[in-house]
């Protein structure tokens, strides 16, 4: 028994008369009498009472009739839910950020994929590269963004999304405030508000820091940016942060100086984990990340 078998049954049943429901299902009437007849020994019963003049029910097709559109409607859902996820009209995205970034360098990629596909959910996971990278291998997350890409070797496909240098950022009252642009030297002698160890800014600092002759003087680490800037507003210290979150700083005890030449930048990436099936959803959501990329 197939699908088109119980089509058929039921526009039979509908119409109570063989020509009349092969001329609907746009087959001859002798293949659609066969199609019943072959569902009937099938099934061991007898469906329909075949008179001179009228076709009708017997109870065993009166039976099948109602078990026949459960499962007809139960296959319409199934066919219309699964278009739906092809044309992207449900679905949802589980997708891991780390918590020094937050939304910002991609909420405008957000709002364009919500416009296109308002129905698909979005579930945003703030956790540590680290954990993204266990949870985009073992299938919790769809997709990670990171500050540093995956060696080849790693199960991992990669876009890379963008390259955005490091802006010092320090209270109006320090000196360095006067200055429009500032050179790697010019904060040797400043404390330090440092991203944790475990972040990958952490070291590309420490390191730019080391070929200016100078090891930073660090009095706090922290994960999380808000942190960072309350921190340098409270004169505990100088901070580096990406140009895009500096210009999202609304605190005027705060004050953004960009570097003359920018040596530190913050390689935003996204990762998914290679030869995985991916729903239609995160697909059409890697093209279009990859459509925006800001990185050349």
């Amino acid at each position: 028994m197939d699908i088109r078998q119980i089509e058929y049954f039921a526009e039979v049943a509908r119409q109570l008369n063989f020509t009349r429901a092969a001329s609907i299902l746009h087959i001859s009437q002798p293949s659609l009498s066969k199609t019943m007849k072959n569902l009937e020994d099938e099934l061991g019963v007898t469906l329909f009472y075949r008179g001179t003049k009228q076709l009708a029910l017997t109870d065993a097709g009166q039976a099948f009739l109602v078990n026949a559109k459960n499962v007809l409607d139960a296959f319409e859902n199934l066919t219309t839910e699964l278009n739906d996820v092809i044309d992207l009209k449900r679905g949802e995205i589980k997708i891991g950020i780390p918590p020094i970034i937050g939304a910002v360098f991609f909420s405008k990629l957000i709002s364009r994929y919500k416009e296109a596909y308002p129905s698909i959910n979005i579930l945003l996971t703030e956790v540590g590269t680290n954990k993204i990278k266990t949870g985009v291998s073992e299938g919790e997350l769809d997709i990670g963004l990171i500050c540093n890409l995956p060696v080849p070797q790693e199960n991992f496909e990669t876009i890379k999304l963008l390259k955005d240098p490091l802006m010092l950022i320090v209270h109006k009252d320090d000196p360095l405030a006067r200055k429009k642009t500032i050179d790697f030297s010019d904060i040797r002698k400043e404390p330090f508000i440092l991203y944790r160890h475990d972040f990958s800014l952490h070291d590309k600092i420490v390191q730019e820091c080391d070929k200016h002759g100078f090891s930073p003087n660090i009095v706090c680490e922290s994960s999380q940016k808000d942190f960072m800037i309350e921190m340098v507003e409270a004169k505990l210290g100088v901070a580096l942060l990406p140009s895009k979150i500096c210009e999202r700083i609304t605190n005027e005890q705060i004050i953004a100086i960009p570097f003359n030449k920018p040596a530190v930048n913050l390689e935003l990436g996204m990762i998914w984990k290679k030869d995985r099936y991916l729903p239609f959803a995160v697909r059409e959501f890697i093209e279009m990340s990859g459509e925006g990329a800001e990185m050349k």
